[in-house]
């Protein structure tokens, strides 16, 4: 499936690397500085603070709390007396900023997408590729199935799928929630925004592209950092 991507407003901070909308607003969180920004649907900055996540790369909202997910070293800013160089989930008071708690990824490596799901939270892996689903409570895994495309990213639950980017290839994904199966395929433009975070509003598909290389060398282009929607 082809869609053209419409974007929405002027992000806010220099890399926007995930995206979570809520009944207040949508949550931004910044690769760069590690800030996390609820904006309105016009994109005015609403509430702003600093975070101990270092190399932000996604954000969910759910249970009260945001949940960070903190993709270890940073390569964007100076290191602070928080950073630990490990890649986590953080529970974040949406109020504040303050961590609240801090829990491991799946498989002990890198961490990209988040999402609530009914008092539930999915999350990616890379060793090896697979979509997760834990109980926040117990930090206990309850599902997950295998993926082969790479560098998974942003997810979006959606009916009985899940939609995850895979930012290289500039593809996003919907995937059977249980089975794994392929059920839907978003090919952005090749010389279009590259998907990072996901979210979706009133059934539109919502995206981000941080527009930043970082340790993979992603490929950036001229237009800079977006944030939009996919007109389908």
């Amino acid at each position: 499936m082809k869609a053209t991507p419409v974007q929405a407003f002027a992000t806010p901070c220099g890399a926007p690397n995930g995206l979570q909308w809520t009944p207040e607003g949508l949550w931004i969180v910044d690769q760069i500085l590690d800030d996390a920004y609820l904006v309105s649907d016009k994109g005015k900055v609403l509430r702003k603070f600093a975070t101990t996540c270092e190399n932000a790369s996604g954000v969910t909202f759910g249970g009260g709390f945001l949940w960070m997910a903190s993709n270890g070293t940073t390569v964007a800013r100076p290191h602070r007396p928080t950073d630990t160089h490990k890649s986590a989930i953080l529970k974040v008071d949406p109020r504040t900023g303050e961590t609240v708690d801090r829990y491991p990824t799946p498989d002990g490596g890198g961490i990209h997408g988040v999402e609530w799901d009914n008092g539930n939270i999915w999350i990616t892996a890379f060793n090896p590729k697979a979509i997760h689903l834990y109980d926040p409570a117990t930090w206990k895994p309850l599902h997950r199935f295998p993926v082969e495309m790479q560098r998974l990213h942003g997810l979006a639950r959606d009916g009985e799928g899940i939609w995850c980017a895979h930012t290289t290839d500039k593809v996003i994904r919907l995937y059977h929630a249980e089975s794994g199966k392929v059920l839907d395929q978003i090919d952005m433009p090749r010389n279009g925004p590259a998907p990072h975070g996901l979210s979706i509003r009133n059934g539109a598909l919502w995206y981000c592209d941080a527009n930043f290389a970082g340790k993979n060398n992603t490929e950036t282009r001229p237009e800079g950092p977006e944030i939009g929607w996919l007109k389908r």
